[in-house]
């Protein structure tokens, strides 16, 4: 089978595609298309995948200036996608979101309406979608989905999988081992601050203000990830001595299987790999939505994980040193962690990766009847 991923720009776009690749890579072709500048240039070619680019630019609504780029821009992508896919014959292309896959979909569709073209699907891990994936659902042939309640905008093409996550997350190497490595006491309850592949500047002020100025439990430690762009900022920040607490600040962990293995609470935006990847592995969490994504999808994000009693979630603009301290001596205490890491558990579906490649398999073959 020849199977092609459309997506990028960010890790929460990039890493459930290398996901599914991992688990086809013995049995299937792969290529990855992105963007010129995206992330995907770094993370699929270390993950063992060709990747081709394609212009593309982020949709945007009304007449400007801005708009015509847009068109300009994607039309390029277009082109481009028809020829690297012509070239390659999928069997299916999968979008895993960023503003990349909308010229990668819609030169998918162009080739499917002058020959036998591939099967056609849409990853959508948010709540709700955004413009592209709004402007692709009606030319796909079925939207795979993080969450049990379909949005409307996909209707009868939506089938609950689940967000993949990776293998390695999913079997962490041992607490004490992980601890180790990263520096840690593994008898201490483990707070993990990540802010995603970009970093987030509130997050990592709070924490940076927390572990400055606050006297920790004893029994509390933190590791702090806080991103390339902040580092230096942070490191400056968390140089103010703090007693007896402890914490770690790395700027980027390329794996996060050893963070994951000694994280009892996770601080994080409310972006859908991240919560895909908590929920997978139990981890109650306290979420702070991007206030400014596409469609306020983070924050729909968060208030279904939450509803479910999975995490807590507190705005962009109410986190601060004082606020983080008083939630989190609320949703530390063990009997509150147990109810939460249960809550996260039921959340996860089953095996996401074995119910996309499932869907997978049904469309090809229907596809090539």
């Amino acid at each position: 089978m020849k199977i092609a991923f459309a997506g990028g720009g960010t890790g929460g776009h990039v890493y459930p595609a290398i996901a599914l690749a991992d688990a086809l890579r013995d049995r299937s072709e792969i290529l990855f298309v992105g963007s010129p500048d995206g992330i995907e240039n770094t993370l699929v070619p270390a993950a063992g995948y060709e990747l081709a680019t394609i212009e593309s630019s982020p949709l945007q609504r009304g007449a400007s200036l801005g708009m015509l780029r847009t068109v300009a821009a994607n039309a390029a992508g277009i082109a481009q996608g028809v020829s690297v896919l012509r070239n390659f014959d999928p069997d299916i292309v999968i979008a895993t979101g960023g503003y990349v896959s909308f010229p990668a979909m819609a030169a998918a569709r162009i080739l499917r309406g002058v020959r036998p073209g591939p099967a056609l699907a849409l990853l959508e891990p948010n709540a709700h979608p955004g413009l592209a994936n709004r402007l692709l659902a009606p030319i796909v042939d079925e939207v795979w989905g993080a969450f049990p309640e379909a949005d409307r905008a996909f209707g009868r093409k939506y089938v609950y999988t689940g967000v993949p996550v990776r293998a390695s997350l999913l079997h962490p190497d041992n607490r004490i081992e992980a601890a180790r490595r990263l520096g840690l006491d593994p008898s201490r309850r483990t707070i993990l601050a990540i802010g995603g592949s970009q970093g987030a500047r509130t997050i990592n002020e709070a924490i940076a203000a927390l572990v400055t100025r606050r006297a920790l439990p004893a029994a509390w430690q933190v590791l702090h990830i806080c991103g390339e762009r902040d580092h230096e900022y942070m490191q400056a920040a968390e140089r103010t001595p703090f007693g007896e607490n402890l914490a770690v600040l790395v700027s980027y962990l390329p794996d996060m299987a050893d963070a994951y293995a000694v994280c009892d609470f996770a601080i994080a935006r409310a972006g859908a790999s991240t919560l895909g990847e908590l929920t997978a592995l139990g981890i109650p969490a306290l979420l702070v939505p991007y206030p400014f994504a596409a469609e306020d999808h983070q924050a729909a994000n968060a208030r279904m994980l939450a509803g479910s009693g999975a995490a807590a979630v507190i705005a962009d603009g109410e986190l601060n040193a004082d606020s983080l301290w008083w939630m989190l001596r609320e949703v530390m205490q063990p009997e509150r962690l147990d109810q939460m890491r249960s809550a996260a558990r039921l959340r996860a579906n089953r095996d996401p990766v074995a119910a996309i490649l499932a869907r997978v398999e049904a469309l090809v073959t229907k596809n090539e009847s």
